[in-house]
């Protein structure tokens, strides 16, 4: 019997050298939303890269393209914040990426406003997009934070579930909003610098006061 050679296992359906996810919610409602920072970055790299991430089943729109000399996933979950973990596992498998290939860009409530965090690995620091993460697929990806500053009341910081969740989900004013776009620009600026330099560079870059 002749020998005939076994078909190769397919590859994966968008194959690339690095994942970058945006995290926020979606729809219009929620576009100009400080919790939609991470959509806005996407949005920028997608520009750079030529590509329009496209919706894709039921969980991600995702888009390829070239970036730094390598091949790069940008994808914006289409599951709302606290279910972006299933989008994420999704991205992996479809990508072939490994989460120390896999860059996540979110807001971040501990940070003033437009100041930038990168770094690799960590904890989810109580917010329900990395919680999700957490449980779909695991911690140890790089992220960029954008500081989007917390609520006060009375002049004082609030925890409050409620105040917080009406200042992540509502639009910033007018100069919040200006130093956040500028923020935007300089996280799409530091996802390119960990793809061609790594996170060190990046950080030494990007880690510092506005």
């Amino acid at each position: 019997m002749p020998f005939r050679r076994s078909p190769a296992a397919p590859g994966p359906r968008f194959a690339a050298d690095w994942l970058v996810v945006g995290l926020g919610n979606p729809g219009e409602e929620y576009a100009r939303t400080r919790h939609n920072v991470g959509f806005w970055v996407i949005n920028r790299l997608a520009k750079r890269v030529g590509t329009q991430p496209k919706s894709v089943g039921s969980l991600l729109h995702i888009g390829v393209g070239t970036l730094q000399g390598q091949r790069v996933a940008l994808v914006k979950p289409k599951t709302y914040m606290n279910a972006s973990g299933r989008a994420v596992a999704q991205a992996l498998q479809w990508t072939g990426c490994t989460l120390a290939r896999t860059i996540v860009v979110y807001d971040e409530l501990d940070l003033p406003v437009g100041q930038l965090r990168v770094r690799a690995g960590g904890g989810h620091g109580g917010h329900n997009g990395l919680k999700s993460i957490a449980q779909h697929a695991g911690l140890d990806f790089i992220r960029v934070r954008i500081g989007i500053g917390r609520p006060t009341v009375d002049g004082e910081p609030s925890w409050d579930p409620d105040i917080v969740a009406d200042w992540v989900l509502s639009p910033p004013a007018p100069a919040d909003r200006e130093l956040l776009e500028a923020a935007a620009d300089r996280a799409a600026d530091a996802v390119e610098t960990i793809i061609a330099s790594g996170v060190e560079a990046a950080a030494a870059a990007f880690n510092r006061k506005v």
